[in-house]
């Protein structure tokens, strides 16, 4: 059974040679720099500081993997979009992220990470439909929740609905500060990972 109140750090991964063995369905974290890949993590998790977080964009510049116990790993991501890096480091980190993606038979799902707050991103369209059009499983969230009122997280929810096309029950509403969608991501993050035994 899959439960996110054990987990631990497993590795950095900075080339794809070096990827762990496949024993467990992965889930990969994705999002724009500085969306709040890493607070929505370890919320997720019910831990502060699993997951370092930074106010400066591109803190993550490995594949960074976590073990859930009842067999699952969490991934995450480097951040796509504004960061503080020459050009041939975010190529890379590029490279790195659509190679593992498209290639990993154990990812299970891509959770993609939106800031409510905003219209959507030319970055979170392009990202979603790459997803799409290789066949990969993915679930929107959008974070930051708490940072608008009820309404405001309604009317927002429904702009970045109609740019996705997509229906209010293919996405949450995730904040990392109250916990917003938190029960909700945990189930469905469960249901990807089956019974927790992957074969290859």
């Amino acid at each position: 059974m899959i439960t996110f109140t054990e987990v631990s750090f497993q590795d950095s991964v900075y080339n794809l040679k070096k990827l762990p063995e496949q024993l467990f369905p992965e889930i990969a974290f994705a999002g724009r720099s500085n969306v709040g890949k890493s607070s929505l993590i370890n919320k997720l998790v019910n831990r502060k500081n699993l997951v370092k977080t930074s106010a400066k964009p591109g803190k993550t510049e490995s594949l960074n993997f976590f073990k859930v116990e009842g067999g699952m790993y969490l991934v995450d991501l480097p951040g796509y979009g504004f960061a503080r890096k020459d050009q041939q480091t975010r190529a890379a980190w590029q490279d790195l992220i659509s190679s593992y993606i498209l290639s990993r038979t154990a990812l299970a799902c891509v959770v993609v990470i939106i800031d409510l707050r905003h219209e959507l991103k030319q970055l979170d369209r392009e990202m979603i439909d790459w997803l799409a059009d290789n066949g990969k499983q993915y679930l929107i969230v959008y974070t930051k929740a708490d940072k608008l009122s009820g309404n405001e997280q309604t009317k927002q929810a429904a702009a970045l609905d109609a740019a996705l096309n997509i229906r209010p029950a293919e996405r949450l509403l995730f904040s990392a500060k109250t916990g917003q969608g938190c029960d909700e991501l945990r189930k469905s993050l469960a249901e990807f990972g089956g019974t927790g035994e992957f074969t290859a």
